[in-house]
């Protein structure tokens, strides 16, 4: 079974966003222009904004209330079918840390392009510095870069990605994937 788990799709190299963002473009190219999406920025069965990042409670996911738990069932459901991806708290992760780890991400995305090429995504993976999932030349791409690793469990971790991290954001990253060990 471990095996299945280190082959999590592959990807084609696209350039960086950032490296296309510093150049003087006055449109956004092609390839990220999404006209068939939906831009409304209100939810219609909600009348909420889209632009507030859905917050799921983990406390409520595991209470006995099985109201409370099914009504935050719901909201999970909702946050990953209408967004892909949700804020989680009360998981029991020390906040400090969790700030610590958010620094190292955003010092990692500020190195120069010739250190996180050092990291970059091989032909056919998913982890490493770039885009996941690209897998034909002319598919529409998101406007981000992505930096994707398996932290957990730590047998399967790629060699080539942990030990090369900054060392603050290596430290505190397997402070948090220890604390999370902990948690499940």
């Amino acid at each position: 079974m471990d095996a299945n788990l280190t082959k999590l799709g592959g990807s084609l190299p696209v350039p960086s966003v950032q490296e296309l963002a510093k150049e003087a473009i006055t449109e956004v190219p092609p390839r990220y222009v999404r006209p068939d999406q939906d831009h409304s920025f209100m939810h219609a069965d909600l009348g909420t904004s889209l632009l507030q990042v859905p917050v799921i409670d983990l406390s409520k996911l595991s209470s006995s209330n099985e109201d409370l738990m099914e009504s935050e069932l719901e909201n999970l459901h909702v946050a990953c079918r209408d967004w892909g991806f949700f804020q989680l708290i009360n998981h029991g992760v020390r906040c400090s840390l969790v700030e610590e780890v958010k620094l190292g991400i955003q010092e990692f995305f500020e190195l120069p392009m010739e250190e996180k090429r050092k990291l970059w995504q091989e032909e056919g993976d998913v982890e490493g510095f770039g885009q996941t999932f690209v897998v034909w030349e002319e598919q529409k791409l998101d406007w981000g870069d992505r930096f994707f690793m398996v932290s957990l469990p730590r047998h399967l971790r790629n060699p080539r990605f942990f030990p090369m991290l900054p060392s603050p954001f290596r430290f505190s990253s397997s402070l948090y994937a220890g604390e999370l060990s902990k948690k499940s």
